[in-house]
């Protein structure tokens, strides 16, 4: 059995473990309830009252009602299971009021029950109805006592116990609804965090599978083709002005074999290291599928020259700008429309990242303040360092209202680049 994912959304209809308090709150309104009929059996038998013997039968099948109740999980997940339970510990209780006068105390933890069980506005009726029956009852009993007169407190008890349970019930749910959304809160900041460990991991990782293609490129591959220009310069000089072949020959054209079949291992490697978004394609496919695979805004992609290979470093470069200021312009630049254009000319290429949102100040994104700086989320020093680490030149336009324009220009390679 797998286990679950704590990311996962909670179903709203599955019940809550219990808290400590909810758990405390719950025995001692057990413990109210089986002691306050333990009382009134009690006092019925050392008052020998006349009907001692139905009072003692009557609380002990509320008792055995409302245990039988309590055990059953159906009462508290069905509001309808719930509310029948109810009605029957309400039938029970009302002919032990009747029997006794000490059945009056039992009202105020139904007070509690009624409230837990069924919804607001049928738990508030329910605890007037049960005041009003309390009150009943106390009025019957202590008027046949004392010759019909009337106490206040035989309607200020019920009625004042009934405000309370419900102020106490209100009260109690509020704070329950602060520490739910606290609680999910927490879980949503959990489970971003570990969302943002697994991104900083991925992260580390492209970053290191990039700087190792570029020390492979620009050292391996770079020393090794020159190892071979130089042994076919070798054999060239030596070839000279009579070719004659001889083991100097020999071992020169093996090692430009060894060095040739080298080269080509380094840009095996180079590839493989190749970021995922470049290892299915060219840089312009990968450009295009990054414009389809923007939420919002709409963004073309369009290809201007004649495409060459570029180097490894050329490529990812280029398509982390691209990424980069593509996520700056979804998250804050509230455009409508935005256009990346990849143009190759004889000597350079250029990306250009265009939109038509609401642009920012440069000025306070040089000083590092304000909503375009790098610190505001727009990653700028780290596109303009991708830039410049390769000789390109990075240039950003940007005016309030009036769009954001980012270029960046590479020199090509005067050596061309063997495609993979």
């Amino acid at each position: 059995m797998t286990a679950p994912d704590p990311r996962a959304p909670r179903d709203p209809r599955a019940p809550r473990a219990l808290t400590p308090v909810s758990k405390v709150l719950r025995l001692c309104l057990h413990a109210l309830f089986l002691a306050l009929l333990a009382l009134a059996a009690g006092r019925a038998v050392a008052g020998s009252a006349p009907r001692s013997g139905w009072v003692v039968a009557l609380c002990a099948v509320l008792a055995a009602a409302y245990l039988g109740g309590v055990r059953v999980p159906a009462v508290h997940s069905s509001p309808r299971a719930g509310a029948l339970w109810l009605a029957g510990l309400g039938a029970l209780w009302a002919a032990l009021l009747a029997l006794s006068p000490d059945g009056l105390w039992l009202a105020f933890p139904l007070y509690f029950l009624e409230l837990h069980l069924l919804r607001l506005r049928w738990g508030v009726a329910a605890v007037a109805v049960t005041a009003c029956a309390a009150i009943v009852g106390f009025l019957g009993h202590n008027g046949a006592a004392h010759g019909g007169a009337v106490n206040p407190g035989a309607f200020l008890g019920p009625l004042l116990g009934g405000a309370v349970a419900v102020a106490t019930v209100l009260g109690y749910q509020a704070l329950y609804r602060e520490s739910e959304r606290r609680r999910e809160l927490i879980e949503e900041l959990i489970a971003t965090r570990a969302e943002l460990a697994a991104a900083e991991r991925s992260a580390g990782i492209l970053a290191e599978r990039e700087r190792l293609a570029r020390e492979i490129h620009d050292t391996l591959a770079q020393g090794l083709s020159s190892i071979q220009l130089l042994l076919r310069a070798a054999e060239r000089a030596l070839g000279e002005p009579e070719p004659a072949p001889g083991p100097a020959l020999e071992h020169i054209g093996r090692a430009r074999e060894a060095a040739q079949e080298n080269l080509a291992e380094a840009r095996r490697f180079v590839r493989a290291l190749t970021p995922p978004d470049l290892e299915h394609g060219s840089l312009a496919a990968a450009l295009e599928r990054l414009c389809a695979a923007a939420p919002w805004p709409r963004v073309r992609f369009s290809l201007s020259g004649s495409p060459r290979v570029l180097p490894t470093p050329y490529e990812v470069a280029l398509l982390r700008i691209a990424q980069s200021a593509l996520a700056n312009v979804v998250r804050h630049a509230r455009a409508g429309r935005a256009e990346i254009t990849l143009t190759f000319m004889d000597a350079s290429v250029t990306l250009d990242v265009v939109d038509d949102g609401q642009g920012f100040d440069l000025s306070a994104a040089a000083s590092g303040s304000g909503e375009g700086s790098g610190d505001g989320g727009f990653g700028l020093p780290a596109m303009r360092s991708r830039a410049e680490t390769l000789g390109g030149l990075f240039t950003v336009e940007s005016d309030p209202g009036q769009g954001t324009a980012v270029a960046v220009t590479l020199p090509l390679p005067l050596e061309p680049v063997e495609a993979p």
